[in-house]
């Protein structure tokens, strides 16, 4: 047996330490892996049109949204509720993820849950998903719309000038089709009291 402090015995403290240093750095990577493939997983579950509208309030938008050419693509293809309204780099979409709690948040507390109320609260609904998207120069249209893949000769007389005109002005996509894939609400005549 080796004495306490010799070389053959420092070098197996050594070396004792050294694997089981291994050993919980494996187990903190297989565990941050899980985590993150975990964390990944109900990230894109919620990103899935079938986890948006099993709100009942959102209903309403998804009966309207079917009836749009971004459901009924004539090319076959199809857009889901994620694909305009959560951004694909990483903090955009945490961020976005965060601010749904509060339509979860409203859901709940019922103040969406009947058409009725729903349609009191759609403008101002609508208006903050129209400023995030002015805001953020329309980045989830223009993962399939973009101007520079545009083009306009193919388009017909009226979006070719409107087209050439956004560029010209510097617009982006949200400035026009604000109603392309639901129903526009009408601007209230008086603007909601607060707390509503």
């Amino acid at each position: 047996m080796a004495e306490p402090n010799s070389p053959i015995e420092k070098r197996r403290t050594f070396t004792f330490t050294r694997k089981r240093l291994l050993v919980v750095a494996l187990l903190a990577f297989l565990a941050g892996a899980l985590f993150f493939g975990g964390f990944m997983t109900v990230l894109e579950a919620t990103n899935r049109t079938e986890f948006c509208v099993s709100c009942h309030s959102m209903q309403t938008n998804f009966e309207e949204f079917k009836e749009t050419p971004h459901y009924l693509g004539r090319v076959g293809a199809t857009v889901g509720c994620a694909d305009c309204h959560v951004p694909k780099p990483f903090f955009p979409k945490m961020k976005a993820k965060i601010l749904a709690a509060k339509d979860i948040y409203h859901e709940i507390i019922g103040t969406i849950d009947t058409p009725e109320k729903y349609e009191a609260h759609r403008w101002d609904m609508a208006s903050r998903v129209w400023a995030k998207m002015k805001a953020s120069n329309s980045r989830e249209c223009r993962n399939c719309h973009a101007f520079e893949r545009m083009d306009l000769s193919l388009q017909g007389r009226s979006a070719r000038s409107k087209h050439e005109k956004a560029l010209d002005e510097g617009q982006t996509c949200i400035d026009c089709h604000t109603g392309i894939a639901h129903e526009e609400p009408l601007e209230p005549d008086e603007p909601a009291a607060a707390g509503n």
